[in-house]
């Protein structure tokens, strides 16, 4: 399956609020069978993410939920750091934040790794305060493992 985004690619100044949300409590029958895949479009080319929920349930049908609800569209990569990571999800072109839903808990621990190619849920200094926004590892970021 694939859903089609259109994300405005551009740096803008990174943004670092935390929500206030309650802990959202997920439905057994949200989270996805199998792998999904979802293909971004950007202004520089287009590229494909594959969400696996076997180790990580509720953040697979996280951000999938995002992308039925078309957040992504329009937003843009605001965090963009060479050799470490490129940031998007919740911000449109003007730095306005995009209203998200309540975080969901942490799962990490879980035998995934920030290596080079993967996309990782972007937390504040709170474990459990990722919402909309991810990352995708540009680099080997092992340091970035619980």
């Amino acid at each position: 399956m694939f859903l089609k985004l259109s994300i405005l690619v551009r740096v803008v100044l990174p943004l670092f609020l935390a929500t206030g949300l309650p802990a959202l409590t997920w439905a057994q029958d949200s989270v996805p069978a199998g792998p999904q895949r979802v293909r971004f479009e950007t202004t520089l080319g287009a590229f494909t993410i594959e969400v696996d929920p076997a180790r990580a349930p509720l953040t697979a049908a996280n951000f999938l939920q995002y992308t039925r609800e078309l957040h992504y569209d329009g937003t843009i990569f605001h965090r963009i750091i060479g050799n470490f990571v490129v940031q998007g999800g919740g911000y449109l072109p003007d730095g306005t934040e995009k209203p998200v839903r309540a975080s969901v808990p942490n799962e990490s621990g879980n035998g995934l790794s920030n290596r080079r190619g993967t996309v990782s849920l972007a937390r504040t200094g709170d474990p459990h305060s990722g919402t909309s926004q991810f990352y995708i590892n540009v680099a080997d970021n092992i340091a970035l493992d619980p």
